[in-house]
């Protein structure tokens, strides 16, 4: 080998292995420097988002609906697990979910007041006319002007005066002593001072009438009379209890009486009046009925 030769084999400024190989292991560490550098940089990051908890809303909205993800925690994955070990979606680390609003016991409704029953008859003089429209404030009823099975009725009234019926034929009559007027009655609209009524003859025979109660004291008045006999009424109530009985007498014509009923019974009792011929001092001697008023 010639001198020329060896100078160009062995290290020189161009062409040599030697050089080649020192920038390659320079370049190789500085790429594991810098991987280093890097990896210790996202290291700190990461320790610095992970220790920061993120601030919450200030009005206390949706935490779920556009809030930043936590570092730390991968995407996707089930709400915070609560102390009771069930997933709460949307909520934040730290965050707990509100407590269950306590049980309350209904208080049950309080019982209404039991109702004393009261039953009181008293007669009382009958006016030479009497207004049913001032009277029954409630509810009216008449007999005799319309027929002998037909009445009129206080217009718009309560209708808690019902004719339960009774024995014997119903017949009419003109020649009560004391007149009856009106101004809101149905069908007939008003009368000035009728001196009609109904009546039927016979021993047993007469008329039954009921007055709903409503628990509230109410107040009845009950226009009746009869001809040549001795008539008995009876009032009692549907709850049962004591009767009062009351009788008219007489022998030779007619005669009138007003009876005021004060009674209470609970909603959906009644008051209960039968008004009977118990005697004739005549082959038609009888009771008769004009009107009930209720206030």
């Amino acid at each position: 080998m010639t001198d020329d030769q060896v100078r160009r084999i062995g290290p020189g400024p161009t062409g040599g292995t030697t050089p080649r190989i020192a920038r390659h292991r320079h370049r190789r560490r500085w790429v594991i420097e810098s991987l280093g550098a890097l990896t210790c940089l996202l290291a700190l990051v990461a320790y610095l988002n992970f220790e920061t908890e993120p601030e919450l809303p200030a009005t206390g909205g949706d935490l779920s609906a556009g809030a930043p993800t936590v570092a730390g925690r991968p995407t996707g994955l089930p709400g915070v697990v609560t102390e009771a070990g069930v997933a709460s979606p949307g909520l934040q680390p730290r965050q707990r979910p509100p407590s269950p609003s306590p049980s309350t016991t209904p208080t049950p409704a309080p019982k209404p007041e039991p109702v004393t029953a009261v039953l009181t008859v008293a007669e009382v003089e009958v006016p030479a006319v009497v207004d049913l429209t001032g009277l029954g404030t409630r509810d009216w009823v008449h007999w005799g002007l319309a027929g002998p099975d037909r009445t009129v009725r206080k217009r718009d009234g309560s209708g808690e005066i019902r004719d339960e019926g009774g024995r014997g034929q119903r017949a009419t009559y003109d020649t009560n002593p004391e007149g009856f007027s009106w101004r809101d009655g149905t069908p007939v609209g008003s009368a000035d001072a009728t001196a009609t009524g109904t009546y039927a003859c016979g021993v047993g025979n007469g008329f039954a009438l009921s007055v709903a109660g409503s628990g509230e004291l109410r107040t009845v008045h009950l226009f009746a009379g009869l001809w040549m006999s001795r008539g008995r009424l009876d009032v009692r109530l549907s709850t049962g209890g004591p009767t009062r009985t009351l009788r008219l007498e007489d022998p030779h014509t007619n005669h009138t009486a007003q009876w005021v009923v004060r009674f209470r019974v609970p909603r959906g009792q009644k008051l209960l009046v039968s008004w009977t011929t118990e005697r004739t001092f005549n082959g038609c001697g009888n009771v008769g009925i004009q009107a009930v008023a209720l206030r």
